[in-house]
């Protein structure tokens, strides 16, 4: 079942149409990235989501009901503005925080304890907002958007401001939560991080959601017929076997061995079985494997209208 439904939201600024007609499910339990370029309409789909505004056409649906108010207390929201109090000690600002969330005084206490230590960062209780780093700023928000242990978490460009190392204690910090039972939806512009943690995808672009699905099956979907071959022969022959059926890219011999790397696309209606026979009567194959497109091309290629 999914814990989210989007159906066909509009949402319209003046002469801006922000969102048109976008619709997206998000099944329970997993990791949904939310990609797009810059003004593509991300942040007004965020919005929408968390009750912040209201869409002008279509319908929200959490848990299998229209969403209402009693329903953002099983969200947690990072956005991208980050918004602490600069002056308040971090202790103070992230008991504030939780308490908001319906925690009582006394869990709130409980639980923080723990998140900070599990982030190492028990030193920076009774520091000021304004001392802190943005990267430590970043990990005081990202525990006050789960202390509640919200169904639904919504992180808006989450790794923006850590370094490496830090970024992936975040993003371990993620796919636990998703174990635990969390849902979670990202916006972001870092396509690896799509591919090492999101289970499914949605781009919007221009205010449309244009390509929606599982990350393995969206790059399989783009994989445009190319492959790689590993091979031994002499003399051109692997080329002039594969020419009636593929267009070769390049080819590089494998240093201290015997064999030659080609790269090629299979031409339309030819098949890999016809395309391997062909090859084998030629040369000695040692592999065959296709050439899968990371989201960083499909990304690419679709904002560009390409794919």
């Amino acid at each position: 079942m999914n814990i989210l439904q989007i159906e066909n939201v509009t949402k319209r600024y003046s002469n801006h149409t922000a969102l048109d007609d976008v619709s997206l499910s998000v099944p329970r339990g997993s990791i949904y990235g939310l990609l797009g370029p810059n003004g593509a309409g991300k942040t007004t789909l965020i919005r929408v989501i968390n009750h912040i505004t209201l869409p002008d056409a279509g319908r929200v649906l959490f848990d299998g009901h229209t969403i209402t108010d009693e329903d953002i207390y099983h969200i947690g929201y990072l956005p991208e503005e980050r918004g602490l109090y600069k002056k308040m000690k971090v202790g103070e600002q992230a008991l504030f925080f939780a308490r908001l969330k319906g925690l009582s005084r006394r869990e709130a206490l409980q639980r923080l304890k723990k998140w900070f230590v599990r982030f190492g960062i028990e030193s920076w209780w009774d520091k000021k907002v304004e001392d802190l780093s943005k990267g430590m700023a970043q990990k005081v928000q990202f525990i006050t958007t789960v202390l509640h242990e919200p169904k639904l978490l919504i992180f808006d460009e989450p790794f923006s401001g850590f370094d490496p190392i830090n970024a992936n204690i975040l993003k371990q910090e993620i796919l636990r939560l998703r174990d635990e039972g969390a849902t979670v939806i990202f916006s972001t512009h870092n396509m690896s991080s799509v591919e090492e943690i999101c289970d499914h995808i949605t781009l919007i672009n221009k205010s449309h959601n244009i390509l929606s699905g599982s990350v393995e099956e969206v790059r399989r979907r783009f994989g445009d017929n190319i492959f790689e071959v590993v091979y031994r022969t002499e003399g051109g022959l692997f080329e002039s076997a594969i020419e009636p059926v593929a267009e070769l890219f390049s080819t590089t011999e494998m240093p201290d061995t015997p064999y030659s790397v080609s790269r090629i696309r299979l031409k339309d209606g030819a098949t890999v079985r016809e395309s391997i026979a062909l090859a084998n009567e030629k040369v000695e194959l040692r592999s065959w494997s296709e050439v899968i497109p990371s989201m960083n091309d499909i990304f690419i290629r679709a904002v560009e209208g390409k794919l």
